[in-house]
Parts: C-alpha cells; structure tokens; sequence
C-alpha cells in the first residue's frame, strides 16, 4: 500500500424519480441528495488520503441504466481523462441497480484505469477488499438491487395498467385540442382554440382536401403544429417524432391527428411499452392489446365523422396541384365488377372538357371493361337519391321514441329481428356440418387431411357469423336505447341535399360506396341503411308502419 498516495476522489450522488424527489413540474434537489452529499463529504474528511475532486450528481435518474445518466458519463470522461482515481458513494443501490452493468465498472472497467472504488454504508472499499468481497459479496448485493428495480418495474407497470383500464389519462401531456383538467390531472378537458383546428382537419379532410394540402393551409395560416403549441403553452414537451422543419405541419402530424381515438371522447392508451425495465427503448403493441375506454371525456369528433374518415383514409387518392383536392368521388366510387376504385378522366375538346369516371382496371389495361359514366350525370343521379333517403330518415327519431315509449322488451326484438335470425340458421347449418365431420370421419368419408380442411372452413365461419350476429345485437341495442342519429342533424342533411347541390361533405356523410356497371347503373350503398332496416323492423313490431305513419 502506498502511504504518501492521496486519491483524487469523486463523489457520486443518485436519486430515482421513484423515490420522490420532484415538486410538481419544476425538479428541486432532494433532501436526499444533500444527506449523501454531507455523508460523502464527512467520510473524505476522515481519512487523509484522499481529496474531493468533484461532485457528480443525477438526480431524478433510474438505477437500472448507466448510460443515460448525465452525472455519470461526465464522472467516466474525467475517470478516462485521469482527473480521478477514486469513485465514492454512498452505498451500491446509488451506484446501480443492474448487477451486471455494476459488476463490470467495479470489477472490470475501474481496476483497468487504477480507480480506488468505496460504498460507504456497504463497508466496500476496493483497496482493502479480499477476495470473498469482490467475487461472492459484491455480486449478491448487486443482484439483490437489480432485483428491487425489477420489483419497481413490475408494481410501476402494474399500477399504471389499473390506471388505464380505469380511464384515467396516464400520460405526461394531453393529445393537441385537450389539456389536463386542473381540479384531475387524470382527465382530460378541451382546449377550446387547439380542439376548433381539430374540427377544421377533420371537415377539410371530408371535403376532400389531402393530407399535404391541409398541412399546407394550416402553415399558410399560422398555425402552430401540436409540439410548437405544447411549449408556446409553457409546457416542457418533447416528442419522438422528428420533423425535417421544425415549427411546420406535415402530412403525418396531420394523418396522426386524423387517426386519434381521443377526439371520440374515448381513452386509448398502451399503445407502446418497453422491452425491460432496463432500457428506455419502446416498441408498438398489436391493436387488439391497447386499453382502450370509450366515453371517458368530451368529444371534439363526433365517432361517426371519425369512421367516415378512417374510410376516406383508406383510398386517400393523389390531390389536384391546383386545389389541393382528391376527385370528387374518391374513396367512394368503385368498379362493380372488379372492386377496385374509378378514376377520374377529363377529355378537351374545341373548348369544352368533358369530366367523367372509368375502371381503374381498365385504365391500366389490366382487364375489365370501361364503366364509364359522365360526372355530371353522376351527380345528378346520386343526388336524387340522397334526398329521397334523408326523406325516409328524417321520420327515423319519431319512429324510434314512438318505439321506446311502449318499452319494447329487447329479447323481443331479437326475436323478430330478420337479420339476426336469418345469420343464426347460417350458424347452426355450419355448426352441424362442423359436429358431424368427426363421424364422417370415423366413418371413413373424408380422410384426416379432408377433415382438417374443412373444420378450420366452417369453424372460421362460425366465428366470422357469430361476430357478424353480435354486431346486429349491439346495432339494435343501440336504436333502442341511444338511438344513431339527433332529430336536428337528419333535417340538416335533408336541407343541404335540398339545395340542388352535392357537396363532397354531403356525399361522404351519406354515401359509403356506389358501384358502377356497365350502361351507367349504380348501385349506392347508404350509410345508415342497416339501422333504417332494422327501425323498419322495430316500428312493425311496436305496432307502425316502417316510415312512422302511426300506429296501424
């Protein structure tokens, strides 16, 4: 031992966030941190052989990582520099929490640069340590503090799972058009400036803007994209999103927006989550794992705008350089015979242009045929029909309290419900077949590989019906106890069809899809069709005719 050797020391400081050591939003050091400081201190004090050489502190950083510790990484570049030769910390728990990691400064990395290492309360000190010390006494105390990480990691995770499964908003800052409620910081409340631009993306995307396109208008406008708007607002936010512009909207800040279940007034949180507790790094989950809480605050997007938009994303056609526009019909106009989408073509001819739809198909020589039909023509057609159906619809609320008021019994109505009862004899026909394969088998009908083969096709069937008769139970539930549509909407989309004018709104908000044939007819399948067979079915059940006339 070199008696006349004074060890330039550094003292290393640490606190978990865990352990409470932040006052609100604004971080303050911990009374902890100043206990191990004058510990620290008071330790150097007493022994002559060494001098304070600098303090490195991180406070309010896990264990369970070295590297994202700034404290520690300046500690280790003045350790590889030289400018220390001795490591002291209170005790092993402050220095780390991953055995492994621990193990390998202590032992490996620390003895490789001559660096004395001491953990006060733990009575470690690496000049004096015999064997026993360092290779059975050291490990366990580390392993015994990964533990506890781990132990933090598993109630931590537990609790926010509860948390979420409860509703309550578990995250650092609100989705844009939101904020914290101030009286529950685990609700949400609407932030009336953000939640109007949300309603603008939203109807702009419905009247057929692209997503760049609205992008574009809200930069021309001014308008801070969510992040900017977080921190003008005051809040420390930094998101994992990264833009090439900082300060702009773009097209996927815009999609994101557009896609976020929170505008329908649900919860829909976990979306991510970590590999282990030792790393930050996290990674998306399947859909059907998210927790998702429906109705768990005030809504900005009605959940019927928000499925028309889902639909309208799915065929996000490429917009017009000049207005920033998809075709009229995008998302909405398909070949009846392949499926696919039209596309819109305009032929110029001696001053006159002439604007009508063909099979996508066919237009890249792919096969099918033309099906054609003129815009014009098309619209006018479509309109037609619009107002037709928002005549039949507006007598939908009348109907439906005439329904409620004689408290019709809901096991009735499922009933007499021709959809539901016309999928449940599908069910049971394929459920017999499925029953009976087993004999058909032992009888020798069909061999193991025929067997196999069609109990997977009929069990998918049973399923895929099963779902499909849940879907109409939950369909009839919903017009008699929620009903789908207000009085004052329906009338509304009466007027506007009434007008003599089909605007891209009007068209997304009634029509799901029209399917074009050959001779130009169409065949238009109608939002809102399924719940006004169903009130038709209801309303002669309750004694009236199908558009409310009255009681026959």
């Amino acid at each position: 031992m070199d008696t006349e050797r004074v060890y330039k020391a550094a003292l290393y400081l640490r606190l978990s966030k865990d352990d409470g050591d932040t006052c609100g939003s604004i971080k303050k050091e911990s009374n902890s941190i100043g206990s191990q400081r004058e510990l620290l201190k008071a330790y150097v004090k007493k022994h002559n052989d060494m001098e304070i050489s600098g303090i490195y502190t991180d406070d309010g950083y896990s264990g369970a990582s070295f590297g994202d510790r700034p404290g520690f990484q300046r500690m280790l570049s003045d350790i590889y520099a030289r400018k220390i030769d001795c490591v002291i910390v209170k005790d092993l728990s402050r220095f780390g929490r991953d055995y492994i990691e621990a193990g390998r400064f202590i032992q490996k990395t620390f003895p490789a640069f001559n660096v004395r290492f001491i953990a006060v309360t733990d009575n470690y000190d690496s000049l004096y340590a015999d064997r026993a010390d360092s290779s059975l006494v050291l490990p366990v105390k580390n392993f015994v503090n990964d533990s506890y990480c781990r132990d933090i990691s598993i109630k931590v995770r537990s609790c926010q799972q509860t948390k979420r499964l409860e509703g309550q908003c578990i995250s650092a800052f609100a989705a844009y058009g939101y904020m914290k409620d101030p009286d529950n910081k685990k609700h949400l409340v609407i932030d009336k400036y953000a939640a109007g631009i949300v309603k603008n993306i939203f109807r702009w995307k419905m009247e057929g803007m692209s997503l760049l396109a609205i992008a574009c208008r809200l930069d021309s406008l001014g308008i801070l994209p969510p992040a900017e708007y977080k921190k003008m607002a005051g809040l420390k936010y930094q998101s994992g999103f990264k833009t090439a512009k900082p300060g702009k909207w773009s097209a996927i800040s815009v999609k994101r927006i557009l896609t976020d279940r929170v505008y329908t007034g649900d919860m829909v949180q976990g979306k991510r989550e970590k590999i282990n507790y030792k790393m930050k790094k996290r990674i998306m989950k399947p859909e059907d794992e998210w927790v998702c809480v429906e109705n768990t605050h005030e809504a900005v997007i009605s959940k019927m705008d928000f499925g028309i938009v889902q639909e309208l994303l799915m065929y996000d056609g490429r917009a017009s350089s000049s207005t920033g526009k998809a075709n009229f019909f995008c998302g909405v106009l398909f070949c009846a015979d392949c499926g696919v989408p039209m596309v819109k073509r305009i032929n110029k001819y001696k001053g006159r242009q002439k604007v009508f739809y063909i099979c996508q198909t066919k237009n890249q020589s792919r096969g099918c045929t033309r099906h054609s039909i003129p815009e014009e023509t098309l619209k006018n057609i479509v309109l037609k029909e619009i107002v037709s159906f928002t005549d039949l619809m507006v007598s939908y609320p009348d109907v439906l309290d005439f329904v409620k008021q004689i408290d019709l019994d809901d096991s009735k109505a499922v009933e007499y419900d021709t959809q539901i009862c016309a999928l449940t004899r599908e069910y049971n026909r394929y459920y017999v077949l499925k029953n009976g394969l087993l004999s058909d088998l032992e009888d020798g009908l069909v061999d193991r590989e025929e067997f196999e083969e069609f109990n997977c096709i009929y069990e998918n069937k049973c399923r895929e019906l099963e779902r499909a008769i849940e879907s109409q139970k939950k369909l009839a539930e919903n017009l008699l106890h929620n009903g789908t549509l207000t009085k004052s909407r329906l009338e509304k989309f009466r007027e506007t069809a009434k007008t003599g004018e089909l605007t891209r709104k009007l068209l997304v908000t009634m029509v799901k899809k029209i399917y074009v044939h050959e001779g130009k007819k169409i065949d238009i399948l109608f939002r809102f069709a399924n719940e006004m067979e169903k009130l038709g079915m209801l309303s002669q059940m309750a004694g009236t005719d199908a558009l409310g006339q009255g009681v026959v």
